[in-house]
């Protein structure tokens, strides 16, 4: 059964359960092992979420998601405009 991929804001939880119990003395392999990920996913999510807070992470998400729809509304109206040049040089 695939598990589901957490959220980012479940992320920024998960890193900083591993700050503090590496506070506490534990390794880092330790602590990763304790929020049941690999350390591989572990430092991939530190080098994405590092130094984040929750309300930071879901204005991230939230320029993502701008982003993308902006995105597409460029590449529909460079479609669109090369579709309307070629219709003007008469090449059908």
């Amino acid at each position: 059964m695939p598990r589901k991929k957490p959220s980012p804001e479940e992320i920024v939880a998960k890193l900083r359960q591993v700050d503090v119990l590496v506070s506490q003395g534990r390794t880092v392999a330790e602590a990763v092992r304790t929020i049941s990920v690999t350390s591989f996913t572990y430092y991939r999510w530190r080098k994405e979420y590092g130094g984040l807070k929750v309300d930071q992470v879901k204005r991230l998400k939230e320029l993502g998601r701008e982003n993308e729809r902006l995105r597409k509304a460029v590449s529909n109206l460079t479609l669109e405009k090369l579709i309307l040049k070629e219709a003007a040089s008469g090449n059908w």
